[in-house]
């Protein structure tokens, strides 16, 4: 851009900051929520659960559809498919 440029658009500037701000929070959002970290934690502690007998087969079973669920929708988004449904 040049100088003009610059000075013309200068009181827009809070704008293009303010965007910028809102897309690095959308990014750091987006990043978490498609973490499938907690998800395989969460996995694990279910089966856990199940083992020591603190749930049944049927809650685990529906629970464990849901959190696999949400990992193909976490994958689909890492390859560049739809985002959340």
């Amino acid at each position: 851009m040049g100088l003009f440029t610059q000075l013309v658009t200068l009181p827009l500037a809070p704008v293009r900051g303010v965007g910028w701000v809102l897309e690095r929070v959308l990014e750091a959002a987006e990043d978490e929520y498609y973490d499938p970290a907690p998800i395989h934690r969460e996995l694990a502690g279910l089966e856990r659960r199940l083992v020591a007998g603190e749930i049944d087969e049927e809650t685990f079973d529906r629970r464990e559809d849901e959190l696999l669920d949400r990992l193909d929708e976490i994958q689909a988004f890492r390859q560049g498919g739809p985002g959340p449904t």
